[in-house]
């Protein structure tokens, strides 16, 4: 036996695995390049079908049994506007366990302050910039490339791997992931572990994330002359009386409340209430019309906690209302839910987050952090409609890069979750022993 055969048969499964990701880290770099150049930008969701064809033909191309789901019967499933996502299977010798790697490839508008071209994947100092990159389409490049890591270094997974790539997270992920879930392209009846590829710090396994409840608040006036006020009632200033007691009775005591969870960042441990817009009257834009405003209104995004319940948080902010309204007759309201999400969270102590977290240590030779998000991703729909208890977000790129001006993902990230994604993997999966070889 020549001597570079002698040490190769020598390396551990974990070297292994960390050398094949390393032989083929120019492929992955590029092949993310080509999905950062797509500018699927979400709102309105152009270029969807581009993009999941570009995926769907690397899943192919690697051996995955590959389908194209539309969001059929959806008002945002549009002839302009497709909301076409990717699936890929690639059975092994036993169809459980089975592990679905998915990613959202939607991007947010671009925004202004950027420095370079916000599509064209350059990569300067270590850094591939572009939208998207962290949120996260590096985290699907991650994904499908650790797997196409074992396979070339001829390591046969016994269980069954997916990967999905999904539209619409931006804007709720319900053309999406939970369109797929629905239709049971995932389930607890298909699915043990599911991993979703969101930035979290490579060396960080996020086990779920704190509850969303959008609401609007619209009041209602009675119209008159500008010059003469008191004829009318003014839908503004009731709306104004209610902003008051947000910022200064609601915000104090939210302030108050602290996750025993660990969100991160440590400022996302406390309740919150933030106002997304507010309307009414005069458009800002428009012709003068001196009238008092008998239709004001204001959107709110309230960010709660594992500990409070929803029925508690909302009964809080129609507590309020009626009592402004028991202090005025005058003041008429409707309280519109918009969208509840409720928090979810991953037993630290299952199979998924050992495995995981395990790998992080190997990689990074580390301990994994274990974290919390700040907002909300489609771990909801994957826990809530497709009843999967196991599953947790982890992906390349650093969370606070997601959404700003010269959004960027360090190359060397991309390449050590692919190394993490692909040891956990094996250790779930398990392996093949027979058909194991060595390069």
């Amino acid at each position: 036996m020549a001597t570079s055969q002698l040490a190769s048969a020598t390396l551990s499964l974990e070297d292994t695995i960390a050398r094949s990701v390393e032989a083929i880290r120019d492929e992955m770099i590029a092949f993310l390049q080509q999905m950062v150049r797509i500018p699927t930008i979400n709102p309105p969701g152009e270029n969807y079908l581009a993009c999941a064809e570009l995926i769907g033909s690397k899943l192919t191309e690697f051996g995955y049994k590959t389908s194209y789901i539309q969001a059929e019967g959806l008002t945002e499933n549009t002839l302009a506007h497709p909301r076409v996502n990717v699936f890929g299977q690639m059975k092994g010798s036993v169809p459980r366990p089975s592990l679905h790697f998915n990613g959202h490839f939607d991007v947010v508008p671009v925004g202004s302050g950027w420095t370079v071209d916000p599509f064209g994947g350059e990569i300067r100092d270590g850094k591939l910039y572009g939208r998207g990159v962290s949120d996260q389409k590096a985290g699907i490049a991650a994904s499908i490339f650790a797997i196409e890591a074992l396979r070339r270094a001829g390591i046969h997974l016994r269980g069954t791997v997916e990967q999905s790539g999904s539209v619409d997270e931006e804007s709720g992920g319900f053309a999406g992931v939970a369109y797929m879930a629905q239709q049971g392209w995932l389930g607890k009846d298909k699915n043990d572990y599911v991993i979703i590829t969101e930035p979290t710090n490579p060396d960080c396994v996020c086990l779920g994330h704190r509850g969303v409840y959008w609401f609007k608040v619209t009041t209602q006036g009675r119209i008159a002359h500008g010059c003469m006020p008191y004829f009318g009632v003014s839908a503004i200033d009731h709306l104004t009386d209610f902003l008051h007691d947000v910022t200064h009775e609601l915000k104090p005591e939210l302030a108050k409340r602290k996750t025993a969870v660990p969100v991160q960042p440590p400022g996302s441990r406390f309740a919150s209430i933030n106002v997304n817009s507010i309307f009414g009257g005069q458009p800002e834009d428009g012709t003068q019309t001196p009238c008092v405003a008998d239709r004001s209104g204001a959107i709110f995004d309230r960010r709660f906690l594992s500990e409070e319940s929803f029925e508690s948080v909302r009964g809080e902010i129609h507590a309020m209302l009626e009592s402004l309204q028991a202090k005025d007759p005058e003041f008429q309201y409707q309280l519109e839910d918009l969208m509840i999400v409720h928090p979810v969270h991953t037993d630290e102590h299952c199979d998924l987050v050992q495995a995981i977290s395990g790998c992080v240590e190997t990689v990074f030779g580390r301990k994994a952090n274990l974290t919390a998000s700040p907002g909300t991703y489609d771990q909801k729909h994957v826990v809530r409609i497709a009843n999967v208890a196991q599953c947790i977000a982890y992906g390349p790129g650093l969370l606070n890069q997601a959404h700003l001006p010269d959004e960027h993902c360090m190359v060397e990230d991309v390449v050590a979750s692919a190394k993490v994604m692909a040891m956990t993997a094996v250790k779930l999966l398990g392996v093949e022993p027979v058909t194991m070889v060595h390069r």
